[in-house]
């Protein structure tokens, strides 16, 4: 594992543990030698983040669609800042550089790649480990819905089990770096992205 891609808030919610958490996720990742691939911004969860990673002296990569570069809220301090033309650009590529996902609290964006991302796995289209950075129980509801997607038959088991939760961001890495997922083989081919 070189490179995690991380789904964060472009702000900082209402409490300080968000932003202390993300910071310490950063850290984390960079005393393992771990790089960054995220959004690409400069503000909110995404930025403390990204700082983080590169004050502790590694890689981050973002990736940001050219309508929200020029809003100026790309981080210009990065490693490497790549500019694209839609969301689903910007999605395909980070999923294609990172070796797995944490997901810290956000918005209806982070929500939406978390989905989307586990959604992958469960067909197959990678087989890369998807977690929760659990903080302050702001994802508590969403897994519950999730148990609830289970118990009722509409979500099978083992993308569930395959979605690694932990509140503490070195534990939860070292989780990352062990665990193998039980979806399908992937069916799509992501090198030429």
């Amino acid at each position: 594992m070189k490179r995690l891609c991380v789904f964060a808030g472009s702000r900082f919610g209402d409490r300080d543990d968000y932003r202390i958490r993300a910071e310490e996720l950063g850290t984390e990742m960079a005393k393992r030698g771990l790089g960054l691939v995220y959004g690409g911004g400069k503000v909110g969860l995404m930025g403390v983040l990204a700082d983080a990673v590169l004050a502790g002296g590694q890689s981050v990569i973002g990736i940001i669609p050219r309508a929200l570069a020029r809003d100026e809220v790309a981080h210009d301090g990065v490693t490497e800042l790549r500019v694209v033309n839609s969301m689903h650009e910007r999605k395909a590529q980070m999923a294609s550089l990172a070796d797995g996902f944490v997901t810290l609290p956000g918005g209806i964006g982070t929500l939406e790649e978390i989905c989307e991302i586990l959604t992958w796995a469960q067909l197959g289209i990678h087989r890369k480990p998807c977690a929760i950075l659990e903080v302050a129980s702001y994802y508590q509801p969403l897994l519950q819905f999730l148990d609830r997607q289970v118990e009722t038959g509409f979500l099978p088991a083992f993308t569930r089990d395959d979605l690694l939760v932990d509140n503490n961001p070195a534990a939860l890495i070292e989780r990352l770096r062990t665990h193998e997922p039980t979806a399908a083989e992937p069916k799509l081919d992501w090198s030429g992205i």
